[in-house]
């Protein structure tokens, strides 16, 4: 099989089929309706509607501008109106017409050589057998052999098998003469869409303007045209290397109305269809309004995490700055201002200083957030808000032989708080193995089998001290 060419069934060579018959080529002038679905990873479903004459009984189909990612075992041309059609071969070109391609398809026979005089400015031509066209160019012309380009090179055709555009060739059976709607769908890579999120945070610090955008990227090596276009959120699982069956593209096919972007489900995943057709051209990003939520209910937390390696080792540090990190959470419930499935995205913050100029102040990603899920956005670490600490114990404690070693650790945590207003901190400290809290200045919870959790309100301009002691059986 030459390079380049994946034969997708086996059968008879088509001149023996279809001997003489010139094949039926289709442009993207035949398209009458293009539906593009695409996921996270690389992956996308296009449904290609054209409407075609075919003869009776057999022939070729050149589809061209199909994606020149196109996964060809996934193809799948059927009739979508009228008498159904037969499927007897297909196969993929994705040898596009370039000139070291057309000089490699012509190993083996002849060109033109022509050099042109550089006083006279006169046109000279001699005929060239190509021998070699890969690492370099090596001609026969005559009887002497030259390497390199001695001039321009004038080929008499393009080769059947050269395209200049991705082609899908299809050998067809129709019971009748006449006019078909063919619906073409494939899975491609080279379309990849992604969610960004912008947050204005009020004044108050307890609500945000959050507007959503899809930010669409097309590298398949073909374009869209006025399509419709659907984005699935969530991680659909796929055979490696590639999906394997044609029936997961038709059944990942999913029907959507016109009017705004819209959201659904999907199985496990949410899909959403953008409101109106777009063109999307090849090496192009355009970005889609996915949402606007004018004023969402936000948490603000104020959090310190310690480690778990404390409460097994002996510190000889003493007095040690820890960062305190600055959380907004999302409350996603219609009852919070928002409400939706939110794709996984990043989501960048800003807030309004005392001249009214917005001002970036973080940026976090979140992953796939369902309705009535709370999303995290972790911003940066608190200026106004700091921590201190120090060990002030620690011991082995003795054991028996085939007993599980135990520690016995203390801490002093000083918080600070130069903010004109009191805040709450949570102090989360992850512990490993099996742990008491012996000992503690202020009440804790366990909000983890591995976590022990305080919140320690400190005073506006102020501070607050936590000392607790842990016994830990590892």
């Amino acid at each position: 099989m030459r390079h380049g060419l994946w034969a997708l069934a086996l059968a008879a060579p088509w001149a023996m089929g279809v001997a003489q018959a010139a094949p039926l080529r289709s442009t993207l002038a035949d398209q009458n309706a293009l539906a593009v679905t695409v996921y996270d990873g690389d992956l996308a479903l296009v449904k290609d509607t054209r409407e075609l004459p075919l003869p009776a009984g057999e022939s070729v189909l050149e589809l061209g501008d199909v994606s020149a990612q196109i996964r060809p075992e996934t193809a799948l041309l059927r009739a979508a109106r009228g008498r159904p059609i037969a499927l007897l071969e297909q196969t993929f070109d994705v040898d596009l017409l370039t000139p070291a391609k057309l000089l490699e398809k012509h190993v083996g026979r002849q060109v033109r050589v022509v050099r042109t005089h550089p006083t006279t400015g006169a046109d000279s031509a001699e005929t060239a057998t190509v021998l070699a066209a890969g690492e370099g160019v090596v001609l026969k012309i005559g009887d002497r052999i030259e390497t390199g380009l001695p001039g321009r090179l004038v080929f008499d055709a393009v080769p059947d098998n050269l395209r200049d555009r991705p082609t899908l060739a299809v050998m067809v059976s129709a019971d009748g003469a006449g006019p078909r709607e063919l619906e073409l769908s494939y899975l491609t890579g080279g379309l990849a869409w992604q969610a960004d999120y912008v947050a204005q945070l009020a004044a108050s610090e307890k609500a945000l303007a959050l507007s959503g955008w899809v930010t669409l990227t097309n590298r398949s090596g073909t374009a869209y045209r006025n399509a419709r276009v659907q984005l699935v959120a969530g991680d659909v699982h796929r055979v490696q290397p590639i999906m394997q069956r044609r029936e997961v593209a038709q059944a990942l096919m999913a029907k959507a109305d016109a009017g705004a972007m819209r959201e659904q489900g999907l199985l496990d995943y949410h899909l959403y269809t953008l409101g109106r057709p777009i063109t999307l051209a090849d090496q192009q990003t355009k970005q889609v309004a996915l949402l606007a939520a004018p004023a969402v209910q936000v948490q603000k937390e104020y959090r310190l995490r310690g480690a778990d390696h404390y409460y097994s080792s002996r510190s000889g540090e003493v007095d040690v700055p820890q960062k305190v990190a600055v959380l907004l959470h999302v409350d996603n419930r219609k009852s919070a201002g928002l409400g939706l499935p939110l794709p996984a995205g990043v989501v960048r913050v800003y807030q309004r200083d005392a001249l009214g100029g917005a001002q970036f102040v973080g940026e976090d990603r979140i992953d796939h957030t369902p309705e009535n899920e709370t999303a995290e956005l972790e911003l940066g670490d608190a200026f106004d808000v700091t921590a201190r600490r120090t060990q002030t114990d620690f011991k082995v404690l003795s054991t028996e032989k085939d007993q599980r070693p135990q520690f016995e650790s203390a801490y002093r945590i000083a918080l600070k708080n130069a903010r004109k207003t009191p805040v709450t901190v949570t102090v989360d400290e992850p512990i490993a193995g099996d742990w008491d809290v012996l000992d503690s200045s202020q009440p804790h919870e366990r909000a983890a089998a591995n976590t022990a959790r305080w919140l320690v309100t400190v005073p506006a301009g102020g501070g607050q001290t936590l000392t607790y002691r842990v016994r830990v059986t590892m």
